[in-house]
């Protein structure tokens, strides 16, 4: 009972395999494994390994004749089990896939392939025909100047002779592949780092050999694991042999969301999204993959230096939080624009740790809100203590003491935890309704740009019209954040595009509004302003395992971090302060290419992780933002720099 569990669970995972990988995986020993044939078949192997004795007139399959079994044999364990599945998926391996299977018997002696053969002869619709499975003996093979002896179905496993392919022409169409001893051609790389380069040459000549007579070629005795496979796939290896079918196909599988690639066209089609963000980002659609890409490298912002780490008077803060930004998102961005980012400009660096009072990972709620108001904070809270019993000031509230203008903008949901922690209070980040009501009555915010049109011209659960709230509490409302400046006094701007996830057309949105929103802040003030600008869907692209959506929002918003630094040059009076309020997916970087913009890495969750967080700081004052603190240090180092 135990078995059938494992091999129906293991055929329903076989039915949601990703299709999209870059090479094709042979399952080395397959008989080694806990569900012989099932388990390779479930992880989309297109070639299977069956080592093989006749014993007492039966195809026996066993490493060593000491090991034989009756009852694992050739026919129950792979032939029989191939053929059910090729007849019901009308005449394919696997559905809605075109792939062969190609079935490699190790004949162990000689003496064992006429029995393959007359076993293979039973099911001649699956194994004879032109489009059948495929069955390609090696081992004890034949000469191959007598390859035509055997029927055309019948394939041969091919190798080297003294460092070359020299089979002839006619032998040669008989040849499924090239499977060579990968010693012959590296004896020392222990698949960490680089082969040196007599090594890497060697391997590169086999592959290239092997391609020059129009075989695909695979390596045994190779090491295995990660640096393994990306290395194999970049030098053009066509089969990996694996003893880890399940850890080799979850590398391999959704290819092309663990890979950027600047200038280039590599995406495949439909869409990358999620269901696991919280109600007030539950109706994202996702990353159209089609479009995330980018034609150029973006340009950066070289700044002056001028009033940077001094003592001077502030009179502005531009503080940006890129939602999810961990050191690896920002790393990943910097590599696909050959190391340059403007955030990466700014000399004065620290790091933060995010965790709650409650937990250790935080979320949004947690980790904005401790960036808002300078106090410990617990999981879904929005600016508020630990029962929801009293609310917590942000920065937003301090600086609209002191006279000073203050924005929020945000590229997600207006009532998303982070822009929410700025003017809204409530123990669940969920209650976005209760969330939005602060807005009509206690937020102390002159301005706020965001998506979520639903808040306002939905009906609200309470019968509360919050349309009416905002303009009884002075606000303007529009639908465009690009044209704040031009509405007088306090504005909302609840425009769909900031919705959308970044792609080339819109890549300098959120520094754009970020730019009008100073203008903006700017004509209410005298006394200057505070603005939150927050990138939002660098978070998303880590709970959706799309990386490249994760380089197209890091690059979006180092775009809106280079209008914040070059504004801060031109008045002399504005700190700069950028961080995140959590690091999303547990992002690690495996491999790139400076010269192309080439940058391969994989999520190691699709949920918050508890990474140290860094801080960037520009302008007066940035000094005092270095070293290792709590993510408490924040908001209370800028309230005391900035004093009333």
């Amino acid at each position: 009972m135990r078995k059938l569990l494992i091999i129906t669970a293991l055929l329903a995972l076989c039915l949601t395999l990703q299709a999209q990988r870059p090479i094709a995986y042979h399952s080395h020993n397959d008989y080694n494994r806990t569900a012989p044939f099932w388990e390779a078949y479930s992880q989309h192997c297109t070639s299977i390994e069956a080592d093989v004795f006749l014993h007492d007139g039966e195809i026996l399959v066993a490493h060593n004749r000491e090991d034989v079994s009756a009852d694992r044999s050739l026919r129950t364990m792979y032939i029989e089990p191939i053929a059910k599945v090729f007849r019901e998926n009308g005449g394919r391996m696997w559905e809605g896939s075109s792939d062969r299977l190609q079935l490699m018997v190790d004949l162990k002696t000689a003496e064992s392939l006429p029995g393959v053969l007359a076993l293979a002869e039973e099911f001649p619709d699956v194994f004879t025909t032109p489009n059948g499975v495929k069955i390609v003996f090696t081992g004890s093979i034949p000469d191959p100047k007598d390859f035509g002896k055997y029927p055309e179905w019948v394939w041969f496993d091919g190798d080297f002779t003294n460092g070359k392919i020299t089979y002839t022409s006619e032998q040669l169409k008989r040849i499924a592949l090239i499977s060579t001893d990968f010693r012959k051609f590296a004896k020392k790389w222990n698949g960490k780092g680089r082969m040196i380069d007599p090594e890497l040459f060697a391997v590169q000549g086999a592959i290239e050999a092997a391609h020059a007579v129009g075989k695909p070629i695979r390596f045994w005795d190779a090491p295995e694991g990660t640096t393994v496979y990306f290395t194999f796939q970049k030098m053009g290896v066509d089969i990996i042999n694996t003893d880890y079918p399940a850890k080799c196909a979850l590398f391999y599988d959704d290819w092309v969301n663990k890979n950027f690639w600047m200038g280039q066209h590599k995406v495949q089609a439909g869409v990358t999204g999620t269901h696991k963000l919280d109600k007030a980002t539950r109706d994202f659609k996702g990353f159209q993959n089609e479009k995330l890409q980018l034609t150029k490298r973006i340009e950066t912002y070289t700044p002056t230096y001028k009033n940077d780490g001094s003592d001077k008077k502030i009179k502005n803060v531009i503080f940006l939080i890129g939602d999810g930004m961990g050191l690896n998102q920002i790393s990943a961005g910097a590599f696909a624009n050959n190391r340059d980012l403007s955030l990466l400009k700014m000399k004065h660096i620290g790091f933060q740790f995010a965790n709650p009072e409650n937990d250790f990972i935080p979320d949004s709620a947690s980790g904005g809100s401790t960036l808002a108001t300078g106090e410990p904070s617990w999981t879904r809270h929005i600016a508020s203590n630990y029962d929801g019993s009293a609310e917590v000031s942000p920065l937003s509230d301090y600086f609209h003491d002191m006279g000073k203008a203050t924005g929020v903008i945000t590229m997600g949901d207006i009532a998303d935890a982070t822009p929410a922690v700025f003017y809204g209070h409530t123990s669940e980040r969920d209650s976005t309704e209760l969330i939005t009501s602060f807005l009509a009555t206690s937020a102390k915010i002159d301005l706020l740009a965001g998506s979520g049109r639903d808040y306002f011209e939905d009906p609200r659960q309470d019968g509360i019209d919050l349309m009416a709230g905002i303009k009884a509490n002075g606000f303007s409302y529009t639908y465009d954040a690009l044209n704040t400046s031009s509405v007088p006094g306090k504005v909302i701007a609840i425009d769909q595009r900031m919705r959308a996830y970044a792609e080339e057309r819109t890549l300098d949105l959120l520094a754009e509004i970020t730019v009008e929103s100073i203008k903006k802040l700017q004509s209410m003030s005298k006394k200057g302003f505070f603005l939150m600008a927050e990138g939002a869907k660098i978070d998303y692209a880590g709970h959706s395992d799309c990386f490249p959506a994760s380089v197209i929002e890091q690059l979006a918003f180092d775009r809106a971090v280079a209008a914040a630094m070059k504004f801060a040059d031109e008045d002399g009076h504005t700190l700069v302060v950028v961080t995140a309020d959590h690091e999303t997916g547990g992002l690690t970087i495996l491999d790139g290419d400076l010269k192309t913009g080439h940058v391969l890495a994989i999520y190691n969750s699709d949920d918050h992780t508890p990474a140290v967080i860094p801080v960037f700081a520009y302008g007066p004052g940035s000094q005092h933002f270095q070293g290792a603190y709590l993510n408490t240090e924040i908001a209370r180092t800028i309230k005391r720099i900035v004093k009333k």
